[in-house]
C-alpha cells in the first residue's frame, strides 16, 4: 500500500489512445496505460479514467479515414465507437484482475444537483470496492460540447471537482506546456500568465489542445487540486510524477 492513498483523475486524450492515422484504437497503448494505472491502484491509490477515443474507435468500424466534419456523424461514430472503447478497457484491465465501470456524462449532469449527487455516490460506491476502475466519457452521442470543443479536458476537471480528487492528471501527445522556444515549463502557478505559449497545432483527432487543458488546470487549481500535464506516449510518467519527479508541466493546488 502507499504511504497515503491519493484520489486520482486521469485524463486519456484521443491522440494517445489511436494509431498515428488517428482512424482506429492503438491496442499497445491500452495495454500499456491500463498496466500503469493497474499498478497504481496495487499500491493503494483510487484511480478513474476520463477516456476520449470514441469517435475514433467509431470511425474504424465505420469504415471511416477522416473524422467527419459533420456533427451528427460525429456522434454515429461516438455511438459506434463507445463500445469498442469500454471493451478494450475491459479486456485490458481485466489482466491485472481488475473490473471497469462506465459513466457517460453531460456537462448538465453535473449542474443538476439531484444528477451531481447521484454521480458522486455511484462513484463513491465503486471507490469503496477497490477492485473496480470508472471510465468516464461525456456521452457524445446526445451532447456537443466536447466533440466542439474540449476533447473531456474541461470534464475532467469537473469530475475532479466532484469526487474531491486529490491530483488530475492530463495525459496528451506532447511532453507538457511548451514556451516559446520548445521547452518545457516545468511549473506553473499563473495560468493567464502562460496563454501567449499556447500553440494551435493539434492532431488528427484531437479537439481542445492545449488551451482546454490549461482552462481544464485553471478550474481545478483554484479547487485545491493539484494539475498535471504528462506525454501520454511515455512509459512510467504517472509514477514518476507520484514520486515527486519533475515530469511534465505540474500546476500546483491553490490554498483554500
Amino acid at each position: 500500500m502507499a504511504a497515503r492513498s491519493q484520489r486520482l483523475i486521469i485524463k486519456f486524450g484521443s491522440g494517445i489512445l489511436t494509431n498515428p492515422k488517428g482512424n482506429t484504437l492503438d491496442r499497445r497503448q491500452f495495454a500499456r496505460l491500463s498496466a500503469e494505472v493497474a499498478a497504481l491502484v496495487e499500491k493503494g491509490h483510487e484511480c478513474l479514467i476520463v477516456s476520449s477515443g470514441a469517435v475514433a474507435a467509431g470511425m474504424s468500424v465505420l469504415g471511416l479515414a477522416e473524422r467527419p466534419k459533420n456533427l451528427s456523424a460525429r456522434q454515429a461514430c461516438a455511438a459506434v465507437g463507445q463500445t469498442r472503447l469500454m471493451q478494450q478497457y475491459a479486456a485490458r484491465f481485466a489482466r491485472h484482475g481488475l473490473n471497469v465501470a462506465q459513466l457517460l456524462l453531460t456537462h448538465s449532469d453535473l449542474d443538476s444537483r439531484t444528477r451531481h449527487a447521484n454521480a458522486r455516490n455511484t462513484l463513491q460506491h465503486l471507490f469503496e470496492r477497490r477492485n473496480v476502475v470508472p471510465i468516464i466519457n461525456e456521452n457524445d452521442s446526445v451532447a456537443v460540447e466536447e466533440l466542439n470543443f474540449g476533447d473531456n479536458d474541461r470534464l475532467s476537471a469537473e469530475v475532479a471537482i466532484l469526487v474531491g480528487a486529490d491530483r488530475l492528471f492530463l495525459l496528451t501527445s506532447v511532453d507538457g506546456l511548451l514556451d516559446t522556444a520548445g521547452n518545457v515549463v516545468p511549473e506553473v502557478r499563473d495560468v493567464a500568465g502562460v496563454a501567449g505559449f499556447i500553440r494551435q497545432d493539434k492532431g488528427h483527432v484531437s479537439v481542445g489542445g492545449m488551451t482546454t487543458k490549461l482552462q481544464a488546470a485553471r478550474i481545478a487549481v483554484d479547487h485545491g487540486i493539484a494539475v498535471r500535464i504528462l506525454n501520454g506516449r511515455k512509459s512510467g510518467l504517472l509514477a514518476a510524477a507520484l514520486a515527486g519527479q519533475e515530469v511534465g508541466t505540474s500546476f500546483p493546488a491553490r490554498r483554500r
